[in-house]
């Protein structure tokens, strides 16, 4: 288990340069090649929403809207936690994930005194799923009022359910604009 900011000095990052218009023509084409594998993969009724699956597009900041997620803490921080040793297969898809990421903009290098501990679940595949403990974080953070239900009072109406669908979005929280400074 790591923090996430305490890696920025962990590893050598690639510089992030690039020209945008060879940038756009690389999504281009990779969206031209995905949209040719989605029309085989998905019936025809659903075509007009082949968008909603573009892993191209997953992998990619929304544009920026009038409404950004904003996050409110309320009083004093919590510190950084234990750092836990990783094993050399845990060190490694740490140091791809933080590049990978880096180089999208998904995530970038931090000097904030609260960091969130990093742990690895293994996958039914033998590979590792990489899961940031944020809930100490998440206690200091002001919730949000909304007409939905909340997801505990869902989990309770849903409990006597036998089948469930569920969607698998992409970097499902980098779907999500936030706030500037935020």
């Amino acid at each position: 288990m790591h923090s996430l900011h305490l890696l920025q000095g962990y590893m050598d990052l690639p510089p992030l340069s690039f020209h945008a218009s060879l940038e756009e023509q690389c999504d281009e084409e990779e969206e031209q090649e995905e949209i040719k594998t989605v029309l085989k993969a998905f019936p025809p009724a659903y075509h007009q929403y082949l968008d909603v699956f573009s892993q191209v597009k997953a992998e990619k900041h929304p544009p920026h809207h009038a409404c950004a997620h904003h996050i409110e803490l309320g009083g004093l921080l919590p510190l950084v936690g234990i750092i836990y040793s990783l094993s050399n297969k845990e060190s490694e898809t740490l140091q791809a994930y933080i590049r990978n990421n880096v180089e999208k903009g998904f995530i970038r290098p931090s000097s904030s005194s609260t960091g969130a501990p990093v742990l690895f679940v293994n996958k039914n595949n033998g590979g590792l799923c990489l899961w940031v403990d944020y809930r100490k974080l998440n206690a200091f953070t002001r919730k949000d009022r909304y007409p939905f239900l909340p997801m505990n009072h869902i989990f309770t109406v849903f409990s006597s359910a036998t089948i469930f669908s569920k969607i698998n979005l992409h970097h499902a929280y980098n779907l999500l604009r936030i706030e500037e400074g935020n």
